[in-house]
């Protein structure tokens, strides 16, 4: 059953608003991330006339090039990332807005040029002394450049009407110490108000999207507490390795790199209380208040209410897929994660006992990254025997990536039966009700930088306070050998122990895909 949303279709597009004039400077220009995400990102709002007409980018790197080479290289990806078709001329339009600056990111000096250069790209193209800083970067290089930038003056503002901003990539520190020290290093030359930690799950329009499902929703708000949700489960799977980063991901693991971020971020959307006013600081007080009521871990339970696994080689297809073990990059007897299922509670008034479950791992049967609300069966079970009593919740699915859109699951029932009742869904996909393709997350979040809107990125606090929920389950890894590493074969759903986590043995995780949902096999490492 599908619903499509004509109002949604025939209402009257929202101007944009066009940011003022700037200067970009990206830090790690010759990187993947710049390739990939920023400079395609940036040609597409150029495309849109979603730019300022005065505005200008400057790679600062140590790979050796010049201006032109670099928009060359530029000019190849975004042919390469673009999902829609190349335009030649307006490309050679926005590549005159492209500069290269070959650095030594330890050396001050260098610094003080690129200063100089700067003030030159911002004379020439009057953009009015505006800068943003774009730190694409490993999280070990930011303390030194930033503070070669407070050293060079490069962070000051050039006037009273001007503005300057940094944006910081995630990982925001490597464990809660390292969070505090690069947090404290940043505020040495910048205001929280300058800073900008970018996490591009919140750039999704499904994401923001939650907010309106909520809060914009007679139907919805009312019931979403304690009294009618029997639990909530965050799922962010992917069916690919670690693609040639076992260096970066050996060190780092599923916890690290996924749930400390991306989906503690989308459990603050889904838990948090409606804020006073739609602004950035509201939005973001109360998305802090729910990780400030995690109920903590004790380091002695994590092997109860956590479950870690890594990938063995298997066969997906009649392919052969190596174990995680077997990566470049990886150590022979390494103990990193790959998944990563955790069981939490917030301890507020509004989800008092509500379990929250949390699941994310790579080489797994398929991509999705998807929200599922359970509501709580009705008190007398009609229609149901006690064995069938799961079945009988209703379901409503946020799914964030791919095809996004909203899925309400409830019993309905058979024609020509006796009271015999099956579960139907109601779906609601974007790509139904447009005909444009949804915006990329990096062009959002670039977008909102711009225009000076912190709503979609990550305050010092929060990031910090995620940190301390995450750090005791990082000691008692550290700690315990004793806690178990499960191997799961690639292709499989992770370890078959991680049903036994949600709800106990009544309940099991919504599967994606029917035909793999209990497709487990383990053992331990």
């Amino acid at each position: 059953m599908k619903i499509t949303n004509l109002d949604f279709m025939n209402g009257s597009p929202e101007k944009k608003k066009i940011p003022d004039p700037c200067t970009m400077i990206i830090f790690g220009a010759s990187g993947d991330l710049t390739a990939r995400m920023l400079i395609p990102s940036l040609f597409k709002l150029y495309s849109d006339k979603l730019l300022p007409e005065n505005f200008s980018v400057t790679g600062f790197s140590r790979k050796e090039m010049d201006s032109g080479t670099f928009r060359e290289l530029m000019k190849k990806s975004v042919k390469e990332h673009s999902e829609e078709e190349f335009d030649e001329t307006t490309w050679n339009k926005f590549e005159k807005n492209l500069h290269y600056f070959i650095a030594d990111y330890k050396n001050p000096e260098l610094y003080k040029k690129l200063l100089t250069e700067i003030e030159l790209i911002e004379s020439s193209n009057n953009t009015g002394g505006n800068r943003i800083l774009y730190m694409a970067v490993p999280p070990d290089s930011i303390f030194e450049i930033v503070t070669n930038i407070g050293k060079s003056g490069l962070n000051k503002q050039v006037s009273d009407r001007s503005w300057t901003r940094i944006i910081l990539e995630k990982p925001f520190g490597h464990d809660l110490e390292s969070a505090l020290k690069l947090n404290k290093n940043v505020s040495r030359c910048f205001s929280e108000k300058q800073i900008y930690r970018i996490d591009h799950y919140l750039g999704k329009e499904s994401v923001q999207n939650i907010l309106v499902t909520r809060f914009a929703n007679g139907i919805f708000e009312p019931l979403w507490n304690r009294n009618y949700i029997d639990h909530i489960e965050i799922t962010s799977s992917e069916s690919i390795g670690i693609e040639n980063r076992g260096g970066y991901y050996d060190c780092s693991g599923a916890l690290r790199d996924m749930v400390q971020n991306h989906l503690l971020q989308l459990l603050g959307y889904i838990a948090m209380e409606p804020p006073s006013t739609f602004d950035s600081n509201s939005i973001r007080d109360e998305s802090l208040k729910v990780f400030q009521s995690l109920r903590p871990v004790r380091e002695e339970e994590v092997s109860k209410v956590v479950i870690r696994g890594q990938y063995v080689n298997s066969k997906i297809r009649g392919e052969k897929v190596i174990g995680y073990r077997e990566e470049k990059g990886v150590a022979a007897n390494s103990r990193t994660e790959t998944y990563v299922a955790l069981q939490l509670f917030i301890d507020n008034w509004r989800w008092g006992g509500v379990p929250f479950y949390i699941r994310t791992g790579k080489r797994l049967p398929t991509r999705v990254t998807e929200i599922v609300i359970h509501f709580k069966a009705t008190p007398h079970h009609l229609f149901k025997s006690s064995k069938d009593i799961p079945d009988s919740y209703n379901m409503l699915v946020i799914r964030i990536q791919p095809d996004e859109g909203l899925l309400l699951k409830f019993a309905m029932k058979v024609p020509e039966s006796d009271f015999k009742i099956q579960n139907v869904s109601m779906d609601f996909h974007y790509s139904d009700v447009t005909a444009e393709s949804l915006p990329a997350a990096y062009e959002k979040l670039l977008l909102d930088c711009m225009l000076g809107d912190q709503t979609l990125f990550i305050r010092a606090d929060a990031v910090e306070a995620c940190w301390r929920y995450i750090q005791p389950i990082l000691n008692a890894w550290k700690k315990d050998p004793g806690i178990v590493v499960y191997g799961y074969p690639a292709g499989t759903w992770g370890p078959e122990c991680a049903d036994d986590l949600i709800a106990g043995k009544e309940f099991m995780w919504r599967y994606p895909c029917k035909n793999l949902a209990n497709d487990h096999n383990y053992c331990e490492l």
